[in-house]
């Protein structure tokens, strides 16, 4: 135990030392830095030497200054200038037994030597004052702590003095180099050797006589049992804050070590009946005194490492004793935020500064820890039925206040709403909730919610009006001035009362319906409407609309669906919701605020998120079979108007990306509502249920083409990348069904699905002959448009589909309602399909012809071309008699055909030619 104790303190004093260095470091680079800026602007004159009468004058300055407190060497700011007055002070002989020469790179910086004699010489010189000054000193002071202990132990086992000698003897030691350290600091030697500020001699002695010192009582107390625990406690703690004390004169290292000497020094003297207010009471002493050092050489290491320590024992306290004393905590925790406060920020800066200068660091410490011992306070069940929830309550209070009183500790805000947040939520961490509606049944992971009490359903609606307050006026306070902090008190202002809403909804309400939590929801909604209204008229400009009004804003919007949820059935909920995104379209008439029209948007996704969650509206068993005239007309038709009205409004007042958003919102509710009824039309009024059929997939098919058209359309009058890309998108997606669903998956050739017994409007116009005419009209439409593949992608498949059209009415022509594959082919079909493919290849031939379309062209050369391997390969084997003549015939004339027609359309080019020149 013994070993593992200087083993740990050993560890302790290096880690802290090596990070004092490297400030050391940094300030040498940039002397360094400077230095080599001068020779660079080419001043290479070595500084004036003074006059002796500035001599005479500048050596009582001197003289005063080495009877000053050194303490100032181990801040980095004071540090800085200690070395900015060493070139000067270098100028004068007589007086630089105070602070040696630069080193041989500085003082080649300033005569110009030559670089790289000058660089090796530095490389030298650095390696050596490394080596022999602070390296040296480092290893020395720790030799010096582990030599006295060692000292102790080797007297133990040589039993060369007893016990009480040997302790008096470690604590002389301890205590003679305390006092070699400030005999140092006070005879003169205030400025360390050039370089090696960080091995400043008296506050490694001191820190090598502290440490004895704490071994040394830590001895008496667990290995000799001389003294009793409460001696032994005040002492350690005595020394350690005396030891944080010191650091004023000696640097931040030293408090470091006087710290972790004061927070291990309850865990190293144990008590048969610990007494926790004189462990917290201590505790809160040190908290206290380290602050104060803090805040006067603006240490934030230290201060956080001090917060972090109280934090630690108070939550190990929670967790460990079995009944915890409630004041105990409270104490703890109120101590600590009035050192916040009062002591580390108090009066740091003024207002119009701190509203400038963000947030301050160390203050994230002391926010987890008493947040977290407020989460303790109200859901750990031993500590609740001690005292209620209204401690925790207090404590978040607290927090909120703190950061109100102290902007710069906005960090206790975040960590003040994150728990209100977990422990409404009723679990750590939070996870997701688990529903089943119809049932009533509202759970986390399976698991009910406890049911709570009223104090609790008081509790949350105390802690809401808090947030609310709290965050509405401290982002009208700092809208003007400083908007991130002013965002962040808006966001919680709405955040927290509208999560704390939802759960003691879930946990308390009506989950079909309940007025009264609607009407508190209703309630929110003016309130934060009316808050982002009055944050904005303090903002600079005023009613510019920036992110806290945003906010704002946003949790209204947010308050109203949780309303129309809380208000309202199923059906009426997502009606609502789309006509509700004409609110904040109309608001943009009176207010310019650019978050109004994204709020319209998002009410586009919520109805989105609502249909994708039962695209019934109403849900199956109340959805009727009557056609058209039933839920899914208003219940995706609705929204489509008025996300069409919305997008209307917008376009005439803030115009920009939202107005595109809702204009695409519009059209894709527009074709939901079509599809929807198609389906639910021939599904018998069932829409989530059953395969897919080909006429279904032919309504879908239009419907993404229509699509593609609907969005090109608004992306040529108002052009935007994501219309650009949505819309080929759409005519992408509507080809891969044609491919995927129309020629292979549900082609009725093999699955012989019926036809229908009507001759012309059946199937195969629906599935077919229309979306050709659409496909090529897009084509058509987008020729111009977008790039050459799109255009030419959609018109081959309409060629594709104009002759699937025509070859399986020629089947269905002979064999009537059912055309499955399997029912085998006739002479006179087979010969028909020849002269079908001909005909629609002359057709496609005239129509690239008179379009210009090389693609359709090229369609109609490779349509032929199969039919002339076909009556080559095919007709000559299978047909008989006339038809195989005819056969023979047809191809002959139309390939004679189509070659005089190419020749007539070269020589009137070459006409045009020759008239042209």
């Amino acid at each position: 135990m013994f070993e593992s104790l200087i083993g740990a303190v050993v560890v302790i004093v290096l880690f802290v030392l090596v990070l004092r260095q490297q400030g050391r470091v940094s300030l040498i680079e940039r002397e360094l830095g400077a230095l080599r800026s001068l020779v660079l602007s080419g001043v290479h004159a070595t500084p004036p030497v003074a006059k002796p009468a500035e001599q005479a004058a500048s050596a009582p300055a001197d003289a005063a200054h080495a009877s000053a407190p050194v303490a100032d060497i181990a801040s980095p700011t004071t540090a800085d200038a200690a070395h900015a007055q060493a070139p000067a002070a270098e100028a004068d002989a007589a007086t630089s037994e105070a602070v040696p020469e630069l080193s041989a790179a500085a003082k080649a910086a300033f005569t110009g030597s030559a670089p790289a004699a000058t660089a090796k010489a530095a490389r030298q010189s650095e390696v050596e004052t490394a080596l022999g000054t602070r390296w040296a000193v480092w290893v020395g002071g720790v030799a010096l702590a582990l030599g006295g202990l060692f000292l102790i132990r080797y007297t133990i086992e040589a039993g060369i003095f007893g016990p009480e000698v040997r302790l008096s003897l470690a604590a002389l030691l301890g205590l003679v180099l305390i006092g070699g350290g400030e005999f140092i600091r006070r005879t003169g030697f205030k400025v360390p050797v050039q370089g090696a500020a960080g091995a400043y001699i008296p506050a490694i002695l001191t820190a090598a006589g502290a440490f004895i010192l704490f071994g040394t009582v830590y001895a008496a107390h667990a290995i000799y049992g001389f003294v009793g625990p409460a001696f032994a406690f005040t002492v350690l703690g005595a020394i350690g804050v005396a030891t944080i004390v010191a650091a004023l004169v000696h640097g931040q290292a030293l408090a470091g070590i006087g710290l972790v000497g004061s927070m291990a020094t309850p865990a190293l003297v144990s008590s048969q009946a610990p007494n926790p207010w004189a462990l917290f009471v201590y505790l809160a002493i040190v908290l206290a005194a380290t602050a104060v050092i803090a805040r006067i050489r603006d240490w934030k290491f230290l201060i956080a490492a001090a917060f972090f320590g109280t934090g630690a024992w108070t939550i190990v306290y929670m967790m460990s004793t079995l009944v915890a004393d409630l004041a105990v905590i409270l104490f703890i925790d109120a101590v600590t935020l009035a050192v916040l406060a009062f002591v580390w920020l108090g009066t740091r800066d003024s207002e119009a500064e701190t509203a400038k200068t963000g947030f301050d660091w160390p203050s994230i410490v002391p926010g987890v820890f008493v947040a977290f011992s407020a989460l303790g306070l109200s859901v750990d069940t031993t500590l609740v039925a001690a005292g209620g929830a209204l401690p925790g309550a207090f404590v978040l209070v607290a927090l909120v206040a703190t950061a109100l009183y102290r902007p710069r500790a906005l960090p206790l805000l975040h960590a003040a709403g994150v728990v209100s947040v977990m422990i409404h939520l009723g679990i750590i961490p939070p996870t997701t909730i688990g529903s089943d509606i119809t049932q009533g049944n509202i759970g986390f992971d399976g698991m009910p919610v406890a049911a709570g009490n009223p104090l609790t359903l008081r509790i949350g609606i105390a802690l809401g009006l808090v947030f609310i307050g709290a965050g509405f006026w401290a982002a009208r306070r700092f809208a003007a001035s400083a908007r991130v902090r002013a965002a962040c008190w808006a966001a919680w202002g709405v955040a927290a009362p509208l999560l704390i809403l939802l759960t003691l909804w879930l946990a308390y309400g009506n989950l079909d319906r309940d007025l009264v939590y609607a009407a508190i929801a209703a309630l929110l909604v003016v309130v934060f409407a009316a808050g982002g209204e009055w944050i904005a008229r303090a903002e600079q400009p005023p009613l510019k609309g920036d992110v806290a009004v945003s906010f704002a804003l946003c949790g209204s919007a947010l308050a109203g669906l949780l309303m129309l949820h809380m208000a309202f059935g199923s059906g009426w909920t997502t009606l609502l919701a789309g006509v509700a995104a004409i609110v904040p379209a109309l608001a943009t008439r009176w207010r310019s605020y650019p978050v109004l029209g994204w709020i319209s948007v998002g009410a586009v996704v919520a109805v989105l998120g609502r249909v994708a969650f039962d695209p019934t509206i109403v849900g199956a068993e109340f959805l009727t079979t009557t056609p058209v005239f039933n839920w899914l007309l208003p219940g995706y038709g609705v929204p489509a108007l008025a996300f069409g009205f919305a997008a209307w409004q917008l376009a005439r007042t803030t115009n920009g990306r939202p107005r595109l958003a809702m204009e695409a919102g519009a059209a894709l509710f527009g074709l939901l509502t079509v599809a929807m009824l198609v389906r639910h039309a021939m599904h018998g009024g069932v829409i989530d249920t059953g395969p897919v059929t080909l006429a279904e997939q032919a309504i879908y098919t239009l419907i993404a083409i229509g699509a593609g058209a609907i969005l090109l359309a608004i992306d040529m009058r108002s052009p935007s990348s994501v219309l650009r890309y949505g819309s080929m998108a759409a005519g992408v997606l509507s080809v891969a069904f044609i491919v995927l669903q129309h020629f292979l998956v549900l082609n009725p050739l093999f699955t012989d699905e019926s036809t229908g017994q009507i001759p012309v409007f059946n199937l195969l116009f629906l599935a077919y002959l229309l979306p050709a005419i659409a496909a090529g009209g897009l084509a058509l439409y987008a020729r111009d448009k977008r790039p050459p593949w799109y255009a030419q992608m959609l018109a081959v498949v309409a060629a594709l589909l104009i002759f699937a059209y025509a070859t399986l009415s020629v089947r269905r022509v002979f064999k009537g309602e059912f055309i499955g594959l399997w029912s085998g082919l006739g002479q006179l079909e087979t010969y028909t399909y020849s002269a079908l493919w001909l005909i629609i290849g002359v057709v496609l031939l005239t129509a690239g012809v008179w379009l210009k379309s090389q693609v359709l062209r090229i369609a109609s050369a490779a349509l032929i071309a199969i039919a002339v391997v076909k009556v080559f390969l095919f007709d000559m084997s299978e047909l008989e008699g006339v038809l195989r003549a005819l056969s023979f015939i047809g191809l002959g004339a139309v390939l004679i055909g189509i070659g005089l027609f190419y020749q007539r359309l070269l020589t009137r080019a070459a006409r045009e030619a020759n008239a042209a020149t």
